[in-house]
C-alpha cells in the first residue's frame, strides 16, 4: 500500500496576521507547534473545509480538496466531502448518544453497529459503548471522539489541542495510544499543541508556527540540535539563549564574544550569519571549585555566583550570574556548589554551544 501524503500550500489574510503555510505530511504525526494565536486551528481548520483559504491548494494523495488563485480549475470540496477526522478540544460528542451512538454517527448507514463497535475496540472502550458521555471520564471521551473522527474511514486525522483538559497520566497513555493507533493505520496526523511535552512525547517531526509563519519544520532531535532562528529557540522555550559576535572562524572551531566573555566552540562558524543566536543546554555547563581554575585559563572556564537553586529529580536547577552580568542555568548533583550567595567556576562544553544559522 502506497503511503498517505497530505500536502498544504495557503495564504489567508485574518484580521491580525497573514496565515502562510507550506506543509507536506506522510503517514506520521505531525505536530503543529507555537503561542496561542499563532495560526495552528486556522491550517487544521483550512484542511478539514471549515476555513477558506484565499490562494494556495490543498491535495491528499493526488486529489484536490482546496484550490484557489494557482494553475488548474478552482476547486473546494466541502467539509463533508473530504473525509478527514477531526477531534475538537472539548471533544463535542453528543450528550443525548450513548458512545456508541456518537461513533456510529458518521457511518453510512448510521446503524453500522459492527463498525462503530470495531472502533470502540481500537480505542479499549468496547465495555463502555452504552455509556453516555457524562457517564466518561476525559480520556475515555477524548478516545470516543478519536473513534467518531475515524468512523467515515477517514485518512486523515486532526487534532485540536485533545488532551489538554485531562491529568498527566492519562495524557502519557493516550499519547502512546495516538502512536500506536497511527502505525498500526497509516494515517497521516496533523496535531495541535503549545504544550512541548506533549509535542515531544507523540509527535514524529514538529512544524513550529509562529504569527501565521512556518519558522521551521523537521524532526525533534534536529530542531533542538539545528534550531533555524532564535524565535524558533525562544518558542521553545529553550535555556541560555544568547547572541554572540564572532570573533574568529577556522575550519574546525570559532572564537565568539557573548558580552565581552570569549568562548570557543568546536566547529566552524563560517558562513554563518553576524551577530549569532544559540543557546547552552543546562547539561552542558559543568560546576567546579572556584579554586580549580585560575583565572585568564581556557576561554570556556567562567566565573560567577549563584542567585537561586532548587532540586529537580535528583538534581539541583542553578541559576548563575556571570561576570558580564549575564544570567545562566546549569544543572548539578553538587549541593555544596548550588547554594544562593556562593561563588562559583563553570566549563561550558565546545561542543555544547547550539548555534542557529540566522
Amino acid at each position: 500500500m502506497t503511503p498517505s501524503h497530505l500536502q498544504i500550500r495557503i495564504e489567508k489574510r485574518l484580521s491580525n496576521f497573514k496565515l502562510n503555510v507550506d506543509l507536506a505530511i506522510g503517514a506520521e504525526i505531525l505536530v503543529l507547534f507555537g503561542p496561542s494565536g499563532a495560526g495552528k486551528t486556522q491550517t487544521l481548520n483550512a484542511v478539514a473545509g471549515l476555513l477558506t483559504p484565499d490562494i494556495g491548494e490543498i491535495i491528499f494523495d493526488g486529489t484536490t480538496l482546496f484550490r484557489r488563485e494557482v494553475q488548474g480549475e478552482v476547486v473546494n470540496l466541502p467539509a463533508r466531502m473530504r473525509r478527514i477526522g477531526y477531534v475538537f478540544q472539548q471533544y463535542a460528542l453528543f450528550p443525548h448518544m450513548t458512545a456508541l451512538q456518537n461513533v456510529a454517527y458518521p457511518l453510512k448507514p448510521p446503524s453500522d453497529r459492527n463498525r462503530a463497535l470495531d472502533l470502540l475496540s481500537q480505542m479499549h472502550l468496547e465495555d463502555l459503548a452504552d455509556r453516555y458521555p457524562h457517564e466518561l471520564s476525559g480520556g475515555q471521551q477524548q478516545r470516543v471522539a478519536i473513534a467518531r473522527a475515524l468512523a467515515a474511514d477517514s485518512k486523515v486525522l486532526l487534532l485540536d489541542e485533545p488532551f489538554s483538559a485531562l491529568d498527566q497520566p492519562i495524557r502519557q497513555r493516550l499519547h502512546a495510544e495516538l502512536r500506536s493507533l497511527q502505525a498500526q493505520t497509516g494515517l497521516v496526523v496533523l496535531y495541535v499543541t503549545h504544550n512541548l511535552e506533549d509535542a515531544l512525547t507523540v509527535g514524529h517531526r514538529l512544524a513550529i508556527l509562529n504569527e501565521g509563519k512556518l519558522e521551521q519544520v523537521a524532526g525533534i532531535d534536529e530542531i533542538f540540535l539545528r534550531p533555524a532562528n532564535r524565535k524558533v529557540m525562544e518558542i521553545l522555550g529553550l535555556p541560555n539563549i544568547i547572541e554572540a559576535r564572532i570573533i574568529e572562524s577556522s575550519s574546525d572551531h570559532a572564537l565568539i564574544d557573548w558580552n565581552g566573555l570569549k568562548m570557543r566552540i568546536g566547529h566552524s562558524l563560517t558562513g554563518y550569519e553576524a551577530p549569532i543566536s544559540g543557546y547552552i543546554p543546562p547539561s552542558e555547563i559543568e560546576l567546579i571549585a572556584p579554586s580549580a581554575i585560575s583565572g585568564g585559563g581556557d576561554a570556556n572556564y567562567l566565573s560567577g555566583h549563584v542567585i537561586s537553586s532548587r532540586p529537580s529529580g535528583g538534581y539541583h536547577r542553578v541559576v548563575i550570574r556571570l561576570e558580564n552580568g549575564s544570567e545562566i542555568e546549569a544543572v548539578t548533583r553538587k549541593a555544596d556548589a548550588a547554594n544562593p550567595g556562593s561563588s562559583v567556576r563553570l566549563r561550558i562544553s565546545e561542543g555544547g554551544i547550539i548555534v542557529s544559522r540566522k
